[in-house]
């Protein structure tokens, strides 16, 4: 199957899941626990701070990670339009 067609099934199946999902938050908590617990280790890898400063260092550890996902896609979207052809 080419990728275009695998990536359109892939997004069906992913739409069709979610169409019959009741408790969304409830699908992906263990996804949710799982981000929290890496930002917290990354910030005490050797669990010593007390849990509220370890969790306002994981609250800006996870802002600084999505910031940095921001300015790649700023980057490479400013890239692809400068590579395009301009209309005439």
């Amino acid at each position: 199957m080419p990728d275009a067609e695998r990536r359109l099934a892939g997004q069906l199946g992913a739409h069709a899941s979610w169409a019959q999902t009741e408790d969304r938050a409830a699908r992906t908590a263990a996804a949710r626990a799982a981000a929290d617990a890496r930002f917290e280790r990354q910030v005490d890898p050797n669990g010593v701070l007390p849990p509220q400063e370890r969790a306002k260092r994981a609250a800006s550890a996870r802002r600084a990670f999505y910031a940095q996902i921001a300015l790649k896609s700023a980057i490479a979207r400013r890239a692809r339009r400068q590579r395009r052809p301009r209309a005439a």
